[in-house]
């Protein structure tokens, strides 16, 4: 079942703006061609200032993980929470079908 991950970074300022767009711009790229990746966009918030949102689809989360944990993502995701003082926010969801059944980690 596919799975959407939710990503969150807030930026401070433009200088900071414009260093972390050719690093979203790389992870952009390299993750449309990765397996399992369908779809992805992104979002700026209208009354948060800073702050951005990117939603992503991938077939499974095994395919996501292999992304997210791969030397080349974490290469870039490394410069980007470097710069950013921060660590990027990662939710991850599935969609639900016929109600909200309960799930709760014991």
């Amino acid at each position: 079942m596919a799975v959407s991950i939710i990503i969150r970074r807030t930026v401070k300022d433009e200088t900071m703006a414009g260093q972390l767009a050719p690093l979203i711009v790389q992870l952009r790229s390299r993750a449309a061609v990765q397996p399992g990746f369908f779809t992805g966009q992104t979002f700026s918030c209208l009354d948060c200032d800073g702050e951005y949102m990117v939603i992503t689809t991938w077939n499974t989360l095994e395919d996501w993980n292999k992304w997210m944990h791969s030397e080349e993502r974490m290469a870039i995701q490394h410069q980007i929470d470097g710069l950013l003082g921060e660590k990027t926010l990662y939710r991850y969801y599935e969609p639900v079908v016929g109600g909200i059944p309960p799930r709760f980690q014991s």
